[in-house]
């Protein structure tokens, strides 16, 4: 019997990555993003792997919409027992110039958005016995100049990735985050805009702090996700994984 794995954030970049690699796995994939039109090439993608999949619209911040789209993906393919909390956003801003707006968003996508995820598939891993909660986290989690917001969120999604191993492991389910470093994905060349740091600039000073010498690349992370997906990892739970070409804590 297939497994059904729910991706979010899944329309590019880590996300699409990740998707055909669970695919590649033996996972059915449930492609989750705002639009089912940004979802439609990574679902194309998945079936050409002989998968099956589908296209969900949803906003991770609103719980009901995350609940919506969960009953959707059990509906359409089956419960999902594998769940990967990948959906983010990022807004640079020093403390002065953060709005609270600002403050806001980055939190309700990247901290309620996972939380909302994992409380709309829980009861159907709970049935199952088995699940498998991955939470896409960042080095920004240790703090950064700037992303005052991001980085709470994603050292707060470290907090409830570790609790939420506590509550959930007598029912089957293991919870574990994977943490990337500067990854080449769309989001450099976003960042550069942003600040007015040229993508070469930025590389090339990012460099100088990696010890194995290059960037990440969405395939690093997608490897790192499918070994905590995978049954053998049974007793692997609460573990935050730094995928950054060096040790960062």
């Amino acid at each position: 019997m297939s497994r059904v794995a729910l991706v979010t954030g899944a329309a590019r970049g880590i996300g699409a990555t990740t998707a055909l690699r669970l695919a590649d796995d033996g996972n059915d994939i449930a492609v989750l993003d705002l639009t089912v039109e940004a979802c439609e090439q990574t679902v194309a993608d998945v079936e050409a792997r002989g998968r099956k999949a589908v296209a969900v619209a949803a906003d991770v911040s609103n719980p009901e919409a995350a609940a919506r789209a969960v009953a959707e993906v059990t509906d359409r393919l089956g419960t999902p027992t594998v769940l990967v909390n990948n959906a983010g956003l990022l807004r640079e801003g020093t403390l002065r110039k953060t709005s609270s707006e600002t403050w806001n968003s980055v939190l309700d996508v990247n901290l309620a958005g996972a939380f909302n995820m994992a409380q709309a598939v829980q009861m159907g891993m709970r049935a199952e016995r088995h699940g498998r909660i991955v939470n896409i986290t960042s080095t920004g989690a240790l703090g950064a100049t700037g992303l005052s917001a991001y980085s709470a969120a994603k050292s707060g999604l470290h907090g409830l990735t570790k609790s939420l191993a506590i509550e959930l492991g007598r029912f089957g389910i293991t919870v574990n985050a994977v943490a990337p470093g500067l990854t080449l994905t769309t989001m450099i060349d976003e960042m550069s805009g942003r600040t007015g740091e040229g993508v070469d600039a930025m590389t090339e000073d990012a460099l100088k702090s990696i010890p194995v010498g290059r960037l990440g690349t969405p395939d690093d992370i997608a490897h790192a996700i499918s070994f905590f997906t995978d049954p053998r990892s049974d007793f692997v739970s609460g573990q935050i994984l730094y995928v950054t070409g060096g040790p960062k804590c």
